[in-house]
């Protein structure tokens, strides 16, 4: 065996142990990944002592890059659970689009809500307004609660600063807010094909009937009751950092003005490259969402209602820095340099290897946070090494693999299935499974096509895996 060889060894059993332990054992994917990290290292080529300082530097690396926006972005979440504005943002675009289009008011607050919300827990606060819904307008339940489900978890899967796609951003080392436009772009596409899947599900099944009990108070007309902070409030929180990264973003595609010429234009610049940068906007956006959405709550009850937020995020935080350990001992040992010239090589693009790398993991262990950042720790070190690779539709890839099939070992597979009273398998299967491969292809079929126009090393050949599974799907919608 030559010495060449030996790091692309090591990083292969790295890889086959990190399946093996999260599939078969009791093993959490944070030991997992850090065992992983060790074994990379060690049979990479690296002595122990390199391989520790290695781990302990990427981990370092990626949590000083993206730890404090997770801590804030979780914080403000949980305010927007506990003040009401995520009712508050249904109940609007319910006014807003009328009766009979219940499906895309639901897939809407869910879009916007799950940016700093978790789904799971997003699902079960909104999930009594989709049944109010169902029975006030006689629409189909699976109707209301697959559009609701669909839209939290596309902007879930591919919007910073929830932890998942923040944690890939950090680990490819592209800018969050570039990484957050581009998702929020390729995310409404994906929430429409939900949306069409979902009004096809009421033809499919119209006879379905929950097996949960119905509850006769929950109805819309308890909204109105319910005080709620007005909509204007409950957005700011989420919608004033985007802006703010927005405007830096467009600030920097333009030369700094001199100093000394014009001064104003200059301060103009630096104070919005400040507040734009999403540490900032997210402490902006805690701030706002603190004294604006419940300004009720006394300094106590304040503070243990953003540090429920903070428990809930930091296994992400943990799992996420050793992704970038990981992935920092990849780039250490060498195995990412040598991968880089043979992946250069193949017929289709190197920004499609983190997709295909995600959706083998997702299939494989079922979390998508997971999963897209083990693709980013596996393969963001070998896209590195590959000219003219764009890192941001290369992270964007990840993260989509993050939807291929959600089915039993996946948590909102089951909050879905059992809030809404699905007992068949099969028809869970079609109801929740089947939608997420068809986000998951039109994501991929998305960047595969952003990458031919506007990235470079574009292929064809990137649209045949998800085009496939588009096949797929329409195979089973005829086939039904």
């Amino acid at each position: 065996m030559s010495d060449i060889s030996v790091p692309i060894i090591g990083l292969a059993i790295a890889v086959f142990v990190l399946i093996l332990l999260v599939l078969r054992t009791k093993v959490h994917p944070l030991i997992a990944m850090i065992a992983a990290a060790c074994i990379a290292g060690v049979t990479g080529g690296l002595s122990m002592k390199d391989t520790i300082e290695a781990i302990t530097k990427g981990f370092g690396s990626t949590l000083g890059t993206i730890g404090i926006v997770i801590g804030l972005g979780v914080m403000m979440g949980r305010i927007l659970e506990v003040s009401g504005a995520a009712e508050q943002i249904a109940y609007s675009f319910i006014k807003l689009l009328g009766r009979r289009k219940e499906e895309w008011s639901l897939a809407a607050t869910g879009y916007l809500v799950s940016i700093p919300i978790f789904a799971d827990s997003a699902f079960v606060i909104l999930y009594p307004i989709a049944k109010a819904l169902s029975k006030k307008g006689g629409r189909s339940l699976l109707t209301t609660g697959v559009a609701l489900a669909g839209g939290l978890i596309v902007t879930h899967t591919l919007v910073p600063p929830t932890p998942g796609p923040l944690g890939v951003a950090g680990i490819f080392g592209v800018d969050i807010g570039a990484m957050m436009l581009l998702g929020l772009a390729i995310g409404i596409p994906c929430a429409l094909a939900f949306i069409f899947y979902a009004q096809w599900l009421a033809k499919k099944y119209p006879a379905f009937v929950s097996s949960v009990a119905d509850d006769d108070n929950i109805v819309i007309s308890s909204l109105e009751k319910k005080k709620l902070p007005s909509l204007t409030l409950s957005l700011m929180p989420i919608v004033v950092p985007i802006l703010l990264i927005l405007v830096k973003a467009l600030v920097n595609l333009f030369p700094v003005p001199d100093e000394s010429l014009n001064p104003g234009g200059y301060w103009f610049v630096q104070i919005f490259d400040f507040i734009g940068t999403p540490m900032i906007a997210l402490c902006v956006s805690t701030l706002l969402a603190v004294y604006t959405l419940v300004p009720g709550l006394d300094k106590q009850q304040t503070s243990a209602r953003l540090e429920e937020g903070l428990q809930s995020a930091g296994i992400i935080l943990l799992v996420t820095g050793a992704g970038g350990a990981l992935g920092f001992v990849v780039r250490e040992s060498g195995a990412g340099n040598l991968l880089a010239g043979q992946i250069a090589n193949l017929p289709f693009s190197p920004v499609m290897i983190p997709f295909f790398v995600a959706s083998v993991v997702r299939l494989i262990q079922g979390s998508s946070p997971v999963a897209m950042i083990t693709s980013a720790s596996i393969t963001g070190p070998i896209l590195a090494e590959i000219p003219d690779v764009n890192m941001l539709f290369a992270a964007q890839a990840a993260a989509i693999g993050g939807f291929l099939f959600s089915y039993f070992n996946d948590s909102l597979f089951w909050v879905v299935g059992k809030l809404m009273g699905i007992s068949d398998v099969k028809v869970h299967i079609t109801t929740w499974s089947v939608p997420t491969i068809l986000c998951w292809a039109v994501g991929g079929v998305l960047i595969a096509l952003i990458n031919l126009f506007f990235g470079t090393r574009g292929s064809l050949l990137d649209l045949l895996v998800p085009v496939i599974g588009l096949a797929i799907v329409f195979w089973v919608v005829r086939k039904k």
